[in-house]
């Protein structure tokens, strides 16, 4: 009786420990289902961040090409040149005939189209742009403009 009562206990443990199929099956798809709602959520997030990112970084670098035009000890034009995943700083009357040993290049995502002003360049001493416009920054189906006056205010 005694060898019973163990036997049936030990038993008892054994069936009761684990999971079954069915419940590994319904873990698993409520895991795919959770994944599959919050990937395209993510990625909503993370294109809306790449693009506030490089609306900032075109901002910064815009700023810091106007405060070397105002630096005395520089005596020569700074700007700011926009291509296809990055932004150079550069020192000089335009992209084309700078001193490239001056140059400073930022990166930004790739899968960022620029529209409109491309080259900024600001005067020395003024700090006036040469060029004044808008800057489209476009990810999807977001967009962010940086507006830039003929008295070098940067709005965005």
């Amino acid at each position: 009786m005694f060898f019973n009562f163990l036997t049936a206990k030990s038993y008892q443990l054994k069936t009761s420990q684990g999971f079954t199929l069915l419940e590994a099956m319904l873990s698993v798809a409520l895991i795919t289902i959770i994944a599959g709602i919050s990937f395209p959520i993510s990625q909503s997030f993370q294109n809306k961040n790449n693009l506030d990112v490089a609306t900032n970084e075109i901002v910064q670098t815009l700023r810091r090409a106007q405060v070397l035009s105002q630096a005395i000890n520089g005596d020569i034009s700074w700007g700011m040149h926009i291509t296809i995943g990055n932004i150079t700083l550069f020192k000089g009357e335009s992209y084309a005939i700078r001193d490239i040993a001056f140059d400073e290049v930022f990166e930004i995502p790739t899968n960022i189209i620029q529209s409109g002003l491309s080259e900024i360049v600001f005067a020395k001493f003024t700090g006036f742009p040469q060029t004044t416009g808008i800057i489209t920054l476009t990810n999807n189906n977001e967009a962010r403009n940086i507006i830039i006056n003929n008295k070098g205010l940067i709005q965005y």
